[in-house]
């Protein structure tokens, strides 16, 4: 795991920049420094030493040097394609990256298609003068770019490519309304104008001033029928399988551990020396004690740590910068704790994400089977209700019926959602934005012929899994030099996933009731059984305590508030929440963090 950067330039000062860039984002990769530069291009790299430690070294070379390839990430089978390759090329090192190297080579731009793995890669083609990147097809790592007049800049973090002396900081407004209502930033285009992610499954070609980009893999379902005892079969061996290919490193492997089946899963199958887990005094929040029961009963070892209201206060501002982009996500925070406690005895975690996006294991889900009744009622009555529950106020007996009189794809932006479109287009100043509907509509047209939950599989994991969580692991883990590995966004086990049919993924007793089966054959205690938490926190509680409260309510009459939101409308949400008139801190969290966030870059 690491940390790459590049310029194709014909600029003199090339690795002078690049060597500003790669400080920017050390933490990524602390053990080792490396620089390539030639008339055309300088690439970085920051390097986290898991496998071959000694000759693992980038950038690296083919044999007459005319490939040359920066990497962050992990590939599970380069074992196996070293094998293939070595028949026809001769391999120097026992690393992952060398793979890339003549896979390249061999394959060309299909490399990506050969790969199980995480990564973000960038190859330059010194002969064709072209620069070749691409990211995994789960969207696991993180790459960003930009373009301008005769020049291309990538890094693994924005904050490297800000150090570009040619790009001039600007807020790109017209997504602030979609992020008060996705939580995260869920579009291609990022906060800063002309900065943009490549996108999961997405390859990039830059040559002779030109990008073009391709989309090499997306999420496919095909729903099967299949006996249940077949399909938890296949659930078994492919986890067996990942997860024995996510041990695989020259360095201790731990894992972080919640109460919930996910990451209980994958202890008990891995059984690693050590795992890690955050928790509150608040017993509704706290997970300490689940897990500490279950690692009795594997005879591993469970460090642990109880976050209090001042630690999460302390370190938001540290972790926002680390973010590049804000994150309304208040889990994310604990995630920090967690991956702080892990760095201090391994540099590589096994976490859980996946699980719920893949086999069904989200709450909303069951709507498909509970609400069927509802459904069976012709749409045009549907439609009617829908209408006249769309006039009253946000209540969960008229939201069900707002919701099921309409189609899918006209309210349902993920899992997360926390302002409704006209909530978040009143409370911004600036009414030139990108609207939710907009930004999942060409999803739901991709996957129109699925069935509805499929639709819901998708739109969760493209516009929450990949923005908010995955990103929130892969910042909270790098900035301690920790590489986080999730054995569930793995290609064998999404083979088994996307054939599931509905009644595997969810019934009127449960969601993924397959993976459970499977899970229970082998955790050793209830864990199987548990609803979902996810790192929750005692917000909702702490804002209503004088400290917090005060602290938001500084930000909310802030200049920078006072120039992106209607101030009365932020202010009364706090009020509201806090006199327990409605339950806003969601929203009132979300507004909090994109004011620190936007005072950490664009006013210091």
């Amino acid at each position: 795991m690491c940390g790459i950067t590049g310029i194709v330039s014909k600029k003199d000062n090339k690795e002078e920049i690049i060597k500003k860039m790669n400080e920017k984002i050390k933490h990524r990769g602390p053990d080792d420094e490396g620089i390539y530069t030639d008339d055309f291009v300088s690439l970085g790299h920051r390097r986290l030493s898991i496998i071959d430690l000694e000759g693992g070294h980038q950038p690296m070379f083919n044999k007459d040097k005319s490939i040359v390839v920066v990497f962050n990430g992990e590939i599970y089978n380069y074992i196996e394609l070293k094998g293939e390759l070595k028949k026809k090329y001769q391999f120097k090192t026992n690393s992952d990256t060398e793979v890339l190297v003549y896979g390249y080579e061999e394959w060309g731009r299909d490399l990506p298609k050969h790969l199980r793995g995480m990564f973000a890669l960038a190859i330059w083609d010194k002969k064709n003068k072209t620069l070749f990147m691409a990211r995994d097809g789960f969207g696991i790592k993180p790459l960003y770019y930009y373009v301008d007049k005769d020049s291309l800049v990538f890094a693994s973090e924005i904050k490297a490519i800000l150090e570009y002396p040619e790009y001039h900081k600007k807020l790109n407004e017209s997504i602030l309304s979609a992020y008060l209502c996705f939580n995260s930033v869920p579009t291609e285009e990022t906060f800063f104008k002309g900065i943009f992610r490549v996108m999961p499954g997405e390859q990039i070609i830059y040559k002779e001033g030109k990008v073009t980009k391709k989309r090499y893999f997306h999420l496919e379902f095909k729903e099967e029928d299949k006996d249940l005892d077949e399909i938890v079969n296949n659930i078994d061996d492919a986890m067996k399988d990942s997860v024995a290919k996510h041990m695989l490193s020259d360095v201790e492997v731990g894992s972080f551990l919640s109460s919930g089946i996910d990451s209980s899963y994958l202890v008990s199958l891995a059984k690693p020396d050590k795992t890690y887990t955050v928790g509150y005094d608040d017993k509704r929040y706290d997970e300490i004690s689940y897990a500490k029961d279950l690692t009795s009963k594997l005879g591993i070892t469970n460090k642990s740590r109880k976050i209090t209201k001042e630690d999460y206060i302390k370190v938001f501002p540290k972790i926002q910068y680390y973010m590049d982009e804000p994150l309304g996500d208040p889990s994310a925070i604990a995630l920090y704790f967690v991956a702080e406690l892990a760095s201090k005895d391994v540099k590589v975690v096994m976490s859980g994400e996946g699980a719920d996006e893949f086999f069904g294991g989200y709450l909303n889900y069951r709507e498909e089977v509970d609400q069927a009744w509802y459904m069976k009622i012709p749409y045009f009555i549907r439609r009617g209700l829908s209408y006249i529950a769309g006039l009253f106020p946000d209540m969960r007996g008229f939201n069900f019926v707002f919701r099921r009189g309409r189609k899918l794809e006209e309210y349902n932006i993920g899992l997360g959602r926390v302002y409704w479109d006209r909530e978040a287009l009143k409370i911004v100043n600036n009414k030139k934005q990108i609207l939710p509907e907009e930004i999942v509509r060409k999803t739901y047209q991709e996957y129109k012929n699925n069935s509805t939950l499929v639709q819901r599989q998708v739109i969760d994991y493209y516009y929450w899994l990949v923005n908010d969580f995955l990103h929130a692991v892969d910042r909270n883990t790098m900035m301690f030099g920790l590489e986080a590995r999730t054995p569930f966004l793995d290609k064998e086990v999404y083979e088994v996933a996307r054939r599931l049919p509905i009644s595997a993924k969810v019934n009127k007793e449960t969601t993924k009731p397959a993976l459970r089966m499977a899970a229970k054959r082998v955790i050793p205690n209830e864990s199987y059984k548990k609803k979902k938490l996810g790192f929750p926190v005692p917000l909702r509680e702490w804002i209503r305590e004088d400290d917090l409260y005060n602290e938001i309510k500084e930000k909310f009459l802030s200049k920078t508030a006072k120039k992106y939101f209607k101030q009365k409308y932020i202010l009364k949400l706090l009020e509201d929440h806090r006199k327990r008139k409605k339950d806003c801190y969601k929203k009132i969290w979300n507004i909090y963090t994109f004011l620190v966030w936007y005072d950490i870059y664009f006013e210091t």
